[in-house]
């Protein structure tokens, strides 16, 4: 059988290749990445190729076509059931957050776009901004508090829900975004992963420039 495929743009600024790439990457599934520039000459009927929405990601598993992060980390769970919390009542949490995160936050996504490469960035923090930085690491402390026991993800152990909150972990570094203990311990969780680091790298290697999501930078 093929190794399934992901089609994914581009490593530093694509916040929803990320998700299903790391989920992949922890559940030890052997896959191949198609890589796509975004807004790269043609790159809409490319994508088009692959999937009847134009976006990235999307996952090619055999004869089934799977796109959006979110549907991507629920049909992975089905052959990798670790991706979510064994616990139902804590299943069901990390599915409510995990979607909260997917269709909210649209102030932080907006005004704190993606970047690996950047540091030291700054933006205006807008009410809707902070307000939206706030509910985040008020997840992150519920979540660490209640399973901190079990390890130093979400729910103890890596979940999709760590792979949904990933981008955002890499947004708070770019610009300069802290907490309190437990958040900027999840943080370097998150950051100091070995594939988060791979993911890094190969984001530092990358020579397109998506001018939209070069933001903050010092004047």
């Amino acid at each position: 059988m093929p190794k399934p495929q992901l089609i994914i743009g581009n490593k530093n600024y694509s916040s929803w290749s990320l998700r299903p790439w790391l989920s992949l990457c922890k559940a030890g599934i052997d896959f191949e990445e198609i890589y796509i520039p975004l807004y790269s000459g043609g790159f809409k009927e490319r994508l088009l190729k692959y999937s009847p929405a134009g976006k990235v990601p999307i996952y090619l598993d055999g004869d089934t076509t799977v796109w959006d992060s979110l549907a991507i980390a629920e049909y992975l769970a089905e052959g990798s059931p670790q991706l979510w919390p064994s616990e139902p009542g804590q299943r069901a949490e990390a599915r409510s957050i995990s979607a909260e995160m997917h269709s909210g936050f649209a102030a932080l996504r907006t005004a704190m776009p993606m970047n690996c490469r950047g540091a030291g960035r700054v933006v205006e923090n807008e009410p809707a901004i902070l307000d939206d930085i706030q509910r985040i690491q008020s997840i992150w402390s519920q979540c660490r508090t209640r399973n901190g026991a079990g390890g130093p993800w979400l729910y103890g152990q890596f979940s999709n829900a760590d792979a949904m909150y990933a981008p955002v972990v890499s947004r708070f570094k770019t610009y300069g975004v802290a907490g309190s203990s437990l958040v900027n311990d999840y943080i370097q969780t998150v950051l100091n992963d070995p594939d988060m680091q791979r993911w890094y790298q190969a984001a530092e290697a990358e020579s397109e420039i998506i001018d939209a999501s070069e933001v903050g930078v010092a004047k």
